[in-house]
Formats: structure tokens, C-alpha cells, sequence
């Protein structure tokens, strides 16, 4: 067990209060900066946790088993932290030096950002930030222009770089409004030709990483594969187990037990057994190709292909499963319901939706 007691008790006593505020409480915010894990993959030299990716991911499903809102949160906001390793280290070091550092923002290249001298000026917006009310710093990638001209690549591609900005310089737009995932608040935002030095800029490949930690090192898609497949995992370990309880009670009645009952527990058995298989062959891949300055292709192409399988079956399988849950499952409060729900609202992401 990876979470103790207090914590698992901490995350759960203030799940559904996050979910009517459409943000984190400030307990569970509190909790995150006690245990730091927004710098989960941030070097130690930064005052981070620098985790290895399959022990860091073990963490996140527990996350996701006990709340996938809050965990889906960390998991993201984690992510941009780690962009700390394609900064100056100065800065970085000074930026991450704060307890309550926490950045994210939008992975799709969006907007503009016009070359000028040793700066640029940005204008654009971008959707799905997640934890907007509580970021210190912004992350968006915009298209590069130089002399009102987009830059082109040898291939004759445009060309888009990273950038990281305060957030004092950034209009959220509260447009946040799903029926999962509500305390992740992932609101849109936008900026209007905001000045900001080069420094501000980065790209998040391998030879370009500021920093010599194994995370920097490791292909950034496949990271963010591994990352939110464990979500879905946990996520679904989770349904499983609320909907097997549902069964324990039901079974009192003999009848149903012998009409559907022993079916449903199959069912889940079957379902049980296809993701623990599933799960064992990701955490061995994220083993095989962790700490590698050249993970094998063979095996990145495995992780690419298995993160989006193990998304299809959990969303099939749930499913098939929740018209059992009856009228409880129905219910917003219900747990099982709140599972559902985040199940639903996380396989839209884009990575991993087919």
C-alpha cells in the first residue's frame, strides 16, 4: 500500500465537497504540497521528488483508486512541473524553489507567438488547463512567426515552441462544466499580445532537457502515456470493486444469485483478470525502458498501443457493467456513480481516445 490511512481517508472525507466547489478543497490542495507531489518528477536539486517513472505511477493509480479527480489533478500538474528539466536551471530553481508551485495548461499547439529580438509576443487561447484556479504558471505551445511569416522546419512544417507564463498575465475563462472530473478545473485561457523574454520558451525533447535526471531523458509521449493510463487503471479498480459489493449484498437473495447473480460475478472476475494482465505487461515495459538513454522502440510502440487498449476495454467494460448498478448507480452522490462519471469524463482526453 502506497497511500496510508490518513491520507486515504483525507482525499476520500473531502471528494465530494471538490466536486461542488469544481476545484480542489483547500485540504486536499494542502495535502498535495505536504507531500510534494506536484514535483513528483522535479530533480531533488530543485527541491523535488525526482520519483522513477513505474514507482511514480504505482503512486498515481493508488490516487486514482481513492479519488480519480484529485488524482487525475496531480497527475497533470505534475506533468507540467516536470518541464522544470527543459528550463534554465537558474530559473527553475528559483520558480520551484516556492512550496506552492504548480503549474499546467495545454498540450495542443495553439495562438501565436511573434519573434521579436530576444523575446516574444503571444496572443491566442487554449482549452483544458487543469487546476486553473490554483496554478502559479501557465504552459501553452504556440506557433512560431518571425516578420509576420510562420517559421518552417527542413520539412517545410510550421514550427511551434513551449512556453511557461505567470499567471498574473493570463485571463482564465471559467468554462469548466463536465460531469466527471469536476474538481480538476480545467478551465480554458487566453492571452493577448503578452511580451515575454526567450527564456520563457522550451521544447520537450530528450536533447534539449536542462537537466540529467532519467525522467529528461525519456520520450515525453511516452511518459504521458504511462502516466494517464494509470489513471484509468486505478479509476477502474476502483468501479470494480464498488460494483462487487453491490453484488456480496444482492447475492442474499438466491433467486437473483442463481438468475444473474453468478453471471455479474464472472463478469467481473473476467474483467478483474484482462486488467491485472494488462497492468502487469505496462509496469514491466515502464521497467524495461526506464533509466535507458535509449529505450527500445519496440517496446515504446508496445506502451503506445497498449495505453490506448487498456483505455478502450475499461471504457467497454464499464458499460457493459453499470446498467446492473440499478437505481444507486444513477444517483450523483452515489461513489459508484462519482467513478462512472470520472471514467466517462478521462477517456475523452485526446492521447488516449480512440
Amino acid at each position: 500500500m502506497l497511500l496510508d490511512t490518513e491520507i486515504r481517508y483525507t482525499i476520500k472525507d473531502y471528494m465530494r465537497e471538490s466536486i461542488a466547489l469544481k476545484t480542489l478543497s483547500p485540504e486536499l490542495l494542502e495535502l498535495v504540497y505536504q507531500q510534494n507531489w506536484f514535483n513528483l518528477w522535479v530533480p531533488k536539486a530543485y527541491g523535488g521528488r525526482n520519483t522513477a517513472l513505474p514507482a511514480g505511477c504505482r503512486l498515481l493509480e493508488e490516487l486514482a483508486y481513492t479519488d480519480g479527480g484529485f488524482a487525475w489533478t496531480v497527475t497533470l500538474c505534475a506533468g507540467a512541473n516536470m518541464f522544470a528539466g527543459f528550463i534554465d536551471p537558474a530559473l527553475a530553481s528559483r520558480i520551484f524553489g516556492e512550496r506552492e508551485v504548480c503549474w499546467g495548461g495545454s498540450g495542443k499547439p495553439g495562438g501565436r507567438a511573434d519573434k521579436d529580438d530576444d523575446s516574444f509576443i503571444i496572443s491566442g487561447s487554449w482549452k483544458y488547463a487543469t487546476g486553473a484556479p490554483h496554478l502559479t504558471h501557465f504552459t501553452l505551445n504556440a506557433w512560431i512567426y518571425e516578420d509576420g511569416v510562420p517559421l518552417l522546419d527542413k520539412q517545410g512544417e510550421p514550427i511551434y515552441h513551449s512556453f511557461f507564463i505567470d499567471r498574473a498575465d493570463v485571463l482564465i475563462h471559467y468554462d469548466w462544466d463536465t460531469f466527471g472530473l469536476e474538481c480538476t478545473a480545467s478551465h480554458s485561457f487566453s492571452v493577448h499580445e503578452l511580451r515575454v523574454p526567450a527564456g520563457r520558451a522550451f521544447d520537450l525533447q530528450p536533447d534539449k532537457r536542462t537537466s540529467e535526471e532519467p525522467v529528461f531523458y525519456y520520450p515525453f509521449m511516452t511518459f504521458a502515456e504511462c502516466t494517464l493510463a494509470v489513471n484509468y487503471i486505478g479509476m477502474f479498480r476502483r468501479f470494480l470493486d464498488l460494483f462487487e459489493k453491490k453484488l456480496i449484498v444482492k447475492s442474499s437473495d438466491p433467486a437473483w444469485l442463481t438468475d444473474r447473480g453468478k453471471m455479474l460475478f464472472k463478469k467481473v472476475d473476467d474483467a478483474r483478470s484482462a486488467l491485472g494482465e494488462k497492468r502487469a505487461r505496462l509496469y514491466q515495459l515502464m521497467d524495461d525502458t526506464w533509466d535507458k538513454t535509449l529505450p527500445e522502440e519496440e517496446f515504446l510502440i508496445e506502451i503506445a498501443s497498449l495505453s490506448r487498449k487498456l483505455t478502450r476495454d475499461i471504457r467497454t467494460q464499464t458499460v457493459e457493467l453499470f446498467p446492473y448498478t440499478g437505481i444507486a448507480g444513477a444517483q450523483r452522490d452515489n461513489e459508484i456513480n462519482i467513478v462512472f462519471r470520472h471514467i466517462f469524463t478521462a477517456s475523452q482526453h485526446a492521447l488516449l481516445n480512440i
